[in-house]
């Protein structure tokens, strides 16, 4: 394994032309899991499975994308469960059915009777029905944030879903201090948005973007923008193409990033911090490119590593 990926796997009700709810696989963790494992990247996922049959699915999912799953054991908790509303343009809101399934039982335990290589892994940690303040696995998932010493390398995506956040100036609060030290915080404008209102998504970003950590906002159709040390390093359009919709998009541009990232050496802190404008770049241009392409199809169904190839060269 080169990365691990922490935080819940869920499934995703979404509903079809007919009004159907189909059940897919989901969670923002697990989707960038699948989309490194997709792009050729050997991961580690580090979040509890159900023993029940979307469990099941949920680890068929994994495993199809050649994804190690490092917790031996699966729960008997049910499998949590996302609804998933599409608006006209098929941009993706969600609610939750969170309290006692398996999303939120990640505990210390677990994290400390991992190997010991497999704990100082680069680390990329997604939230999203799980916040920081969720017991249970957001204190853990907070747990690791801090431990920054144990890694080389410490990812955060906020993935801010205002169901689930009673308080948002805790939110916002706690997310101000995982961020701090965190090598690299991945950020779209909506949620900005929340956190933020009001505010413009880069200026909002700026203050995370301090003592080398580089951040990175998503502005869907209209690219993303790279931030160092408080100052715009580089911006990236996004792609022109026929929207599917946008569920798991933003989880693919994560998958995009980390694999550029790990392919040019950058996964360690201070060779990220120390990156030129140019590999930076073209870092966030795979990662335009993995998101636009799981934008031309439904759910959160990122791209193989031979589609990104002849997408490119197409």
């Amino acid at each position: 394994m080169r990365v691990l990926v922490a935080g819940e796997a869920l499934v995703d009700l979404v509903p079809d032309a007919a009004g159907h709810l189909r059940p897919l696989p989901g969670g923002s963790p697990l989707n960038v899991a699948v989309g490194l494992g997709r792009l050729g990247l050997p991961v580690g996922y580090l979040g509890p499975l159900s023993v029940d049959a979307f469990g099941e699915l949920l680890a068929a999912r994994l495993a199809d994308a050649g994804v190690t799953t490092v917790l031996p054991d699966r729960t008997a908790d049910a499998t949590t469960l996302a609804m998933v509303h599409l608006d006209a343009a098929g941009v993706a809101s969600y609610g939750f059915y969170l309290d006692g399934t398996s999303a939120v039982g990640l505990t210390p335990a677990d994290v400390a009777a991992l190997p010991p290589a497999v704990r100082a892994l680069p680390l990329h940690v997604s939230l999203g029905a799980v916040t920081l303040a969720t017991p249970g696995t957001g204190a853990t998932l907070a747990g690791l944030l801090a431990d920054r010493a144990a890694r080389a390398f410490t990812s955060l995506d906020p993935n801010v879903r205002p169901a689930v956040i009673p308080d948002l100036a805790a939110a916002r609060a706690a997310l101000d201090a995982a961020a701090t030290g965190t090598d690299l915080v991945k950020v779209s404008d909506e949620d900005l948005a929340v956190l933020h209102p009001g505010a413009d998504p880069v200026e909002a970003a700026r203050g995370w973007a301090a003592d080398g950590t580089l951040v990175v906002v998503t502005r869907g159709a209209e690219g993303a923008v790279a931030l160092r040390d408080g100052e715009v390093l580089t911006t990236v359009p996004s792609p022109r193409v026929e929207v599917v919709d946008t569920v798991g998009a933003g989880d693919a541009f994560t998958a995009g990033l980390l694999s550029a990232l790990d392919a040019g050496g950058l996964l360690d802190r201070r060779t990220l911090a120390a990156a030129h404008t140019e590999a930076i770049t073209t870092a966030l241009g795979t990662a335009a490119r993995v998101a636009a392409l799981t934008c031309t199809r439904p759910g959160a169904d990122p791209p193989r590593r031979s589609e990104l190839v002849e997408a490119t060269d197409g």
